[in-house]
């Protein structure tokens, strides 16, 4: 089993930043992907971003592109969101997720094929 933890998660004013930061921990071999997801309140959870763990590939949603970056450190098993600019839109719970599926890099990871999730945590955006 691999075990995600988020953090990083709060309240911002619009227009303000947030790094959120996600360690994965226990069976982590195998991992082919890591990738951040929302859910607002009467919402489906949407990808935001995701990273191929070997080459670092990414991607980003169109609502987010220019605004949010994801990124990850192999040597400590985490990923990271930056996000700026941030909007009341942006308000969610965020949840890092983890995929051991390969998918060919002509497709990008959605909720579907990610196998691993952690409890969530919520970003709050005043306007």
């Amino acid at each position: 089993q691999v075990q995600l933890d988020e953090s990083g998660g709060g309240l911002v004013q619009a227009g303000g930043s947030l790094r959120l930061s996600c360690a994965a921990s226990g069976r982590t071999f195998g991992l082919f992907a890591m990738g951040w997801f929302r859910q607002a309140p009467g919402k489906e959870r949407e990808v935001i971003a995701t990273i191929r763990w070997i080459n670092g590939n990414t991607y980003h949603a169109d609502s987010v592109k220019g605004r949010f970056t994801i990124s990850r450190d192999n040597a400590k098993n985490s990923v990271y969101l930056q996000m700026n600019s941030l909007k009341p839109e942006d308000t969610a719970v965020y949840y890092c997720a983890g995929s051991k599926q390969y998918l060919d890099s002509a497709y990008y990871y959605t909720r579907n094929e990610m196998e691993y999730w952690g409890k969530g945590t919520l970003v709050t955006v005043s306007s």
